[in-house]
């Protein structure tokens, strides 16, 4: 019922608000279709924030709904799906708003696939196959090059191009196969394969333009996923633009945003490396002539020195010094000989003095007999034995006639 206002009575706001209130309510439940565009789940809150927006017009509302209906959803919820909600529509008077209290939701289309694929990519990430330690790096100049697309392609074209332009003797080996349909996954698991099984390819790149989800479904499927997780060469995943991530760029070793993209990385730039080359050769140069002005500078200022400017001047000031060592050493060699032989002396003087030769020489006489045994008492001879007297000068030969005994006291 329509109410009654003039310029001259006019309805308050809170009236207003509050008749607005009435008539939401009295719509009651309604189904409402439309496309999750942002979901929030508050910590601590027993509710869940979405904003469900029109999928032909820019018109959005939000809706409410209970964390334990939100958290009962196989497959759960998530940003993008397509949903029908049973809702209950409440205006807030104090904030102006209408927002839906959602009793009942389910997938619809598009919505209900991508929450599969979600749910699938949740189980895969849990057995760790998407685990970033798994990542393996790309070789910075791989030998050959594996390419997996479809045949005559645009993304066949993007690849061989660029990465031709950045690396002309690049090699590539193309497996093709079926980039979309049924038989596309279990084609290009075969690709990947064979890639993989051929030594001399270093790393492997999977390129496909863009397209719809369900163009892209192929390359979430569980089968690919685990191939590409199980080969040993490194993959790139080279699926659609930047806005599309099927699950084959979660397990890839390298995702590139587009095709094009994967060719600057599989390959470097020659004339970035060129350059590079060229600044590092330069930088060579330098240290190496650095190094050299500093070593000559350091000879120079060796040679600069007097001892090896001239290094006469050396001897010559160590000419005077050589001679007066010799003169000291001459004069110390003398005064030892001296010393020397006076010593000899006195101890030949002493030789001398104890030598029986010099008794002999003062008067005494050394008395043998026949067999040259000294005779030092008359017992040691008899009357008519034949002894021998040495005297200093030669020995005289004797015949004994008689002894006779001294005593001590008349020495």
């Amino acid at each position: 019922m329509a109410m009654e206002t003039s310029l001259e009575s006019p309805a308050p706001v809170r009236q207003i608000a509050n008749a607005i209130a009435g008539w939401v309510d009295r719509l009651g439940a309604v189904w409402v279709e439309g496309q999750v565009a942002q979901v929030s789940r508050r910590p601590g809150m027993a509710t869940v924030f979405m904003t469900l927006r029109d999928a032909v017009a820019d018109i959005s509302v939000t809706v409410t709904c209970s964390r334990t209906l939100f958290d009962s959803l196989n497959p759960p919820v998530v940003e993008g799906a397509s949903i029908v909600v049973n809702a209950k529509p409440s205006y807030y008077a104090n904030r102006g708003t209408i927002s839906l209290y959602a009793r009942e939701i389910r997938m619809v289309g598009l919505g209900e696939l991508l929450a599969r694929l979600e749910r699938r990519r949740q189980l895969l990430a849990a057995e760790g196959l998407f685990a970033p330690e798994l990542k393996r790096s790309l070789p910075f100049l791989p030998g050959t090059v594996g390419l997996v697309t479809a045949p005559n392609s645009a993304a066949e074209r993007d690849v061989l191009d660029n990465a031709k332009r950045r690396w002309p003797a690049v090699t590539f080996e193309v497996a093709y196969a079926a980039m979309q349909g049924p038989r596309s996954a279990a084609e290009v698991i075969e690709a990947v394969e064979r890639l993989d099984r051929n030594a001399a390819v270093d790393v492997i790149i999977v390129a496909r333009g863009g397209g719809s989800v369900e163009d892209l479904l192929p390359f979430s499927d569980e089968a690919l996923i685990r191939a590409v997780h199980a080969v040993r060469t490194p993959v790139i995943s080279a699926i659609g633009h930047e806005p599309d991530q099927p699950l084959l760029d979660l397990v890839a070793d390298v995702r590139a945003s587009t095709p094009t993209d994967a060719a600057k990385l599989v390959v470097p730039d020659v004339v970035e490396e060129l350059r590079g080359v060229t600044h590092a050769r330069d930088r060579v140069r330098s240290a190496l002539a650095g190094w050299v002005r500093r070593e000559q500078a350091g000879l120079d200022a060796l040679r600069s020195r007097p001892a090896l400017a001239d290094p006469r001047s050396l001897l010559d000031a160590r000419l005077d010094e050589v001679d007066r060592l010799r003169d000291r050493a001459r004069r110390t060699l003398g005064h030892s000989l001296d010393r020397a032989a006076d010593d000899v002396g006195h101890q030949r003087a002493r030789a001398r003095a104890l030598s029986p030769l010099a008794t002999l020489q003062r008067g005494y006489a050394v008395l043998q007999d026949a067999d040259g045994h000294v005779v030092t008492s008359i017992d040691g001879v008899a009357p008519d034995q034949q002894v021998s007297v040495r005297v200093a000068d030669g020995r005289i030969h004797a015949t004994t006639t008689s002894t006779e005994e001294i005593h001590a006291e008349e020495g």
